[in-house]
């Protein structure tokens, strides 16, 4: 997280930056040892786990000076035009003031038919509602390969996407982590998603935020995908 909040500090040189976390339920479980399996159990982890996840944010965010604000979604915030604007004017607002909004699910409130499930497609949504430039999903892999890296050792990074085909959307394939509930599915689809609207992403590891820092800072891509309509030539450092 510490490394995540200083490569935030730095990109607020030369953009404007929402954050998107996951993480309420995991903290919820290092205060509350419950059955994880109970229907209820998500939401009362997600309760305990919020001021957690916050607070250990803010401690990091103060080492520079720097405020944030938590602002907690539902798939229903998107569905009604007037509440979809709203949190985008909070949003504006607390970037015009220098405080960083932290963006997470509201797991606490939202049933069943309400909640995105994982949060590839929730900041899909929060970039398109503020209209934003581009989406970077921190992941626990390097980029979309042309083929499973885990069956093939040929497998190669696709470093360019314009175009998604209905057979890579509705491929199967499970998240990695117990808590998590994203894969590479979720995140082609927030892709495709935004490609639709116009919209770019770049999918990299979180666990190097040098390729990252590169991208957005130097202007050199050399690892991740970027999808984009841009006509781009592939030897091109983006």
């Amino acid at each position: 997280m510490l490394n995540l909040v200083i490569l935030i500090a730095e990109l607020r040189s030369k953009y404007d930056v929402v954050l998107v976390t996951s993480g309420a339920v995991m903290a919820g479980y290092t205060a509350l040892k419950i059955d994880r399996n109970k229907p209820i159990s998500k939401k009362v982890l997600a309760s305990a786990g919020q001021p957690i996840l916050m607070s250990s944010y803010k401690k990091k965010f103060d080492i520079y000076d720097i405020d944030t604000a938590q602002i907690l979604l539902t798939e229903e915030d998107f569905d009604s035009i007037k509440r979809t604007n709203i949190f985008a004017q909070i949003i504006d607002m607390l970037l015009k003031e220098g405080v960083i909004p932290i963006v997470n699910e509201n797991d606490i409130s939202t049933t069943p038919e309400q909640v995105f499930g994982d949060n590839d497609q929730l900041s899909a949504n929060v970039t398109y509602a503020t209209d934003s430039e581009l989406l970077v999903i921190l992941s626990d892999i390097d980029g979309y390969y042309d083929k499973n890296p885990k069956k093939f050792k040929d497998a190669t990074i696709r470093k360019f996407v314009t175009k998604l085909t209905e057979e890579e959307l509705n491929q199967q394939e499970d998240a990695n982590h117990k808590f998590a509930t994203g894969g590479i599915v979720t995140k082609l689809k927030a892709a495709d998603f935004l490609l639709s609207r116009n919209k770019e992403m770049f999918l990299c590891n979180g666990y190097d935020l040098s390729t990252v820092t590169d991208f957005l800072l130097n202007d050199h891509h050399d690892k991740g995908t970027y999808f984009t309509k841009k006509q781009v030539d592939i030897k091109t450092k983006v």
